[in-house]
């Protein structure tokens, strides 16, 4: 591949073998480069596929406008989070992640500070992607000696859910509000807290962030193909787990006008009767 155009020291417009244009990335990788000089493949880090000329246009200003460093910085972040989360995370994130971090710093170095009203859920609901934003206000920190506080560390996390649900971050605070919701009716209903801690929560909350997504978008990706003999067991054996998904489904129903099938019931009762078994 040979360079067609360069945005950075770190990024360049090239052309795969089918024609199509694309953005490498990689530290260094038009350093004393010119047009037309051939790429080297073992510098490269990652690919963009140039989808659509909104998507095309929104990353090459990107590239082309902000700090080579704060590329790097974004690249180490998204790198972390998808070794710590051991997931694919969309391309749409290096975009909305660089994009965050270049307003946020240049709003710290003005003194303007942004509260995050939903850190606590973002702490209880999205632990590891919570500890991915703490690790990128350090990296920030370590490299420009800006220190940021734990809302920051939120912002970021909200990105990376993003990320592996819908892309777009006003679904995830509409979807952090849904989870607010349903662990507030099991809450309730069972005159009980969870222990945040436990494997279980954690299954919980990662099903309840998909299920959202999928209320929202109006998507359903199981059908009522369960064994009916299945769901009897588990009426049975979990009668107050099930008259709590009960209760979610009308729930769901009244406020989000999304229908619930008798797998997402079974669903329900198995993570419901697992959380309350935590001690």
């Amino acid at each position: 591949m040979v360079i067609n155009k360069i945005l950075n020291n770190n990024a360049v417009i090239t052309f795969d073998d089918k024609g199509k244009e694309i953005i490498i990335m990689g530290k260094g990788i038009a350093y004393g480069k010119r047009k037309g000089d051939f790429i080297e493949e073992n510098k490269i880090t990652k690919k963009f596929i140039l989808s659509s000329m909104e998507y095309s246009n929104h990353l090459v200003d990107i590239l082309s406008s902000i700090p080579t460093e704060y590329i790097e910085l974004c690249h180490d972040i998204v790198q972390y989070a998808k070794q710590k989360l051991s997931i694919e995370l969309d391309d749409s994130l290096y975009i909305s992640l660089m994009d965050h971090i270049t307003t946020s710093i240049e709003r710290y170095n003005k003194g303007v500070i942004l509260k995050n009203k939903l850190l606590w859920e973002i702490k209880h609901f999205y632990k590891n992607e919570y500890e991915i934003g703490l690790y990128g206000i350090d990296m920030i920190k370590k490299n420009y000696g800006l220190t940021m506080d734990e809302d920051e560390a939120g912002f970021i996390a909200l990105h990376i859910v993003s990320a592996e649900v819908s892309n777009n971050i006003k679904d995830v605070y509409e979807i952090t509000g849904f989870i607010q919701n349903i662990t507030n009716i099991i809450k309730y209903y069972f005159n009980r807290d969870f222990n945040t801690d436990s494997y279980n929560y954690y299954r919980f909350i990662t099903h309840l962030k998909f299920f959202g997504y999928r209320v929202f978008s109006k998507k359903s990706d199981k059908n009522d193909n369960i064994n009916n003999n299945l769901l009897d067991i588990i009426k049975e054996e979990y009668k107050e787990p099930y008259l709590c998904s009960l209760k979610i489904k009308q729930f769901i129903e009244k406020k989000y006008y999304f229908y619930l099938n008798e797998d997402e019931i079974l669903y329900l009762t198995i993570h419901i009767a697992k959380l309350i078994s935590d001690e």
